[in-house]
């Protein structure tokens, strides 16, 4: 069944060096996105590094190594860390995102018992694609702001956001095989070399303090105040992202031509990605997802070897101890930053667009139209219901959920797939 990899899955490559650069390349592809997340939402890079390498290692012993797959920091819950950590700390989004593991753990529980057809029930295409475009549209004017695009400031942030978005594009669109698949990686670098050359970067600024060995600001579970008040604000994303790694897994089987879904089970799959979030946020990280750029490089290479991706996360591991590093990172400019996100902000919300035309969705047809434009406009028009004095449901989570009781409640043409 892996006879169009080149590496299989149990197999490992046949030199040290071959391994060491496949593995390299897998960190390549999953870095840039992983350390955006926290520099996004104010977590620590090297936290989101090393929860990164353990909970993909975690993911391999619970799958029993029988799946290729990466996970990195998710984007899914930039705008609920950032809003809970503003309003309540980061220790109300820790736990947020410890509820969203421990669902994980509970659907995978149920699938066990009862299989996973009453997942795409609750989630059909015509709710995660327009959830899925929330996702990306809510986080919009952060992209904009770090862009300098708001009508603040002079010609250099905006000028550098432009530089470091075309690289981007061009890298994507003409680089030859193995850089389209970095391209955020590669306009990050050029993009930093533009903001260096217009003077907005100042080395000595950057590594003052920096120290080449350097131990993560870990935020272990109980060393903060323990606030579910956010509660309600992550678990409805929970869906989402089950959703996506659903989606991600059946991609990965199509390219090594073998049902993950199956073997070892979706049930074993969810909970490697639940108990890893778990990990990742006990500790002071980002939830963590399945990545599609490392899929892409399976896609690419046909190099499927779980001991690449085992290596690639004891890379990450150890890259989240590198002071220089992590200061290197933290000191990337705002148009840098603005220049990818309003890319890769924007490769989110078509991601959406995509599950529609994928599953030929018919807006024409009012039961879509209804379901669509609900989810649309409460996700993107600051809509908030306070459900009593310490919990809400607010933007894309309270979306989501009347998306769910829509597509539950409202009438279904006989005639009508979805």
């Amino acid at each position: 069944m892996q006879q169009n990899l080149t590496i299989g899955i149990k197999e490992r490559p046949e030199s040290y060096l071959h391994w060491f650069m496949l593995s390299f390349q897998h960190v390549l592809g999953m870095f840039g996105a992983t350390v955006l997340v926290p520099l996004l939402t104010g977590l620590d890079i090297g936290v989101a590094l090393v929860a990164s390498g353990v909970g993909t290692m975690i993911y391999i012993a619970i799958t029993k190594g029988k799946v290729p797959i990466y996970l990195g920091s998710s984007f899914a819950y930039i705008a609920a860390i950032a809003y809970a950590a503003s309003e309540r700390g980061f220790g109300s989004a820790f736990i947020g995102l410890m509820t969203v593991g421990i669902i994980y753990a509970i659907v995978a529980i149920i699938i066990q018992f009862t299989g996973s057809g009453w997942i795409k029930r609750l989630l059909p295409p015509v709710v995660i694609g327009p959830v899925i475009m929330i996702i990306g549209l809510t986080l919009a004017p952060i992209a904009i702001a770090s862009a300098g695009l708001n009508g603040e400031g002079g010609y250099q942030t905006p000028l550098v956001a432009l530089i470091t978005f075309g690289a981007a594009v061009m890298i994507g669109l003409k680089g030859n095989k193995f850089f389209r698949i970095v391209p955020f990686v590669c306009a990050i670098i050029i993009g930093y070399i533009a903001a260096f050359a217009f003077g907005l970067v100042s080395f000595a600024e950057i590594f003052e303090g920096a120290r080449f060995f350097s131990v993560p600001d870990f935020q272990f579970l109980g060393t903060y105040t323990i606030d579910f008040t956010m509660v309600l604000l992550f678990a409805p994303i929970a869906f989402v992202t089950i959703a996506e790694h659903i989606g991600d897994h059946t991609v990965l089987g199509e390219i090594t031509q073998k049902d993950f879904i199956i073997d070892p089970g979706l049930n074993k799959t969810l909970l490697g990605d639940g108990v890893a979030t778990f990990f990742s946020a006990a500790i002071g990280g980002p939830a963590n997802t399945s990545y599609g750029e490392n899929t892409g490089i399976v896609a690419m290479t046909k190099v499927g070897s779980v001991y690449v991706i085992f290596l690639a996360a004891l890379m990450a591991v150890v890259l989240g101890f590198l002071g220089y590093i992590q200061a290197l990172i933290a000191g990337i400019p705002g148009g840098v930053i603005g220049g990818i996100t309003i890319l890769l902000y924007g490769l989110i919300a078509s991601n959406g667009i995509k599950v529609l035309i994928k599953s030929k969705i018919d807006i024409a047809k009012m039961r879509n139209a209804v379901i669509l434009s609900s989810i649309l406009v409460i996700g993107l028009g600051g809509a908030f219901l306070e459900l009593n004095a310490v919990a809400s449901l607010s933007g894309m989570s309270l979306a989501a959920v009347i998306g769910i009781i829509l597509n539950l409640v409202l009438p279904k043409d006989p005639q009508e797939t979805e």
